[in-house]
């Protein structure tokens, strides 16, 4: 019967030494016997052993869980729940890195609209990334809520012009101004303002909000801090920046 040494056992496997010497010592690949000069040497039942020790490792399964399941005298009954186990613990990692990829990914984006880079536009953009889903989602909730004004107006307008019903018009205009006062009340409660210069967050007054120049990201305001006035980058306002307004 053909018997290994520590190396030789490591370089079939494709592992080192110091692999298998730790398997040892963890008591889950204990050597068949030792030289007369105090050598461990392995048997093929080891090699097997060993190499499905290997086969788990690179699923991802923790070493107490392969001693577990070696110490098992049905090692049958629980293999396929760690393999379960593992799977829940695989699927969460990748979530995990998942998110910080998708992450990474938003970052760079944010980076290539940052006009003059400095340490302080990391700053700037994590204050974005940190809420962009809630910004997403205000967004969503004013279009969402101004479809039915809209489908309204133009069954309104189609009506008055078609059949000269003239009061759905009307009925109209009293659903839309009270509807766009209060989305823009709403709209002024959620956001802020970052200035590129100073990298200040802060809320301006309701009516520069409303009557300034704006993208849909941006918008032209004076920073209070600096003084500058031009675009600031438009955030979703959490408590600090709401006190701040």
């Amino acid at each position: 019967m053909s018997k290994y040494t520590t190396g030789e056992i490591a370089k079939l496997c494709g592992v080192s030494v110091r692999t298998v010497q730790y398997y040892d010592d963890r008591g889950i690949l204990i050597p068949t016997e030792l030289s007369e000069g105090g050598r461990r040497l392995y048997s093929e039942e080891d090699l097997k052993r060993m190499r499905i020790i290997c086969f788990l490792r690179e699923a991802g399964l923790p070493i107490n869980s392969i001693s577990a399941l070696f110490a098992e005298e049905k090692p049958e009954s629980i293999i396929s729940i760690l393999l379960e186990e593992q799977k829940s613990v695989l699927r969460e990692e990748l979530s995990e890195r998942q998110a910080k990829l998708e992450l990474l990914e938003g970052i760079k984006r944010e980076l290539k609209e940052v006009e003059h880079f400095s340490v302080e536009s990391i700053g700037d953009i994590a204050h974005i990334m940190k809420n962009k889903n809630k910004l997403a989602k205000m967004r969503w909730t004013m279009v969402l809520t101004g479809i039915p004004v809209t489908a309204l107006q133009w069954t309104s307008i189609i009506l008055w012009i078609t059949n000269g019903l003239w009061w759905l018009f009307v009925v109209w205009a009293c659903v839309a101004v009270p509807w766009g006062i209060a989305v823009s009340v709403y709209y002024f409660k959620h956001v802020a303002y970052i200035c590129p210069k100073c990298h200040e967050v802060f809320k301006p007054s309701f009516g520069e909000t409303f009557w300034s120049y704006h993208t849909p990201k941006m918008r032209r305001l004076t920073c209070p801090k600096c003084g500058r006035k031009g675009l600031c980058v438009e955030v979703y306002a959490d408590k600090d920046d709401k006190n701040n307004g």
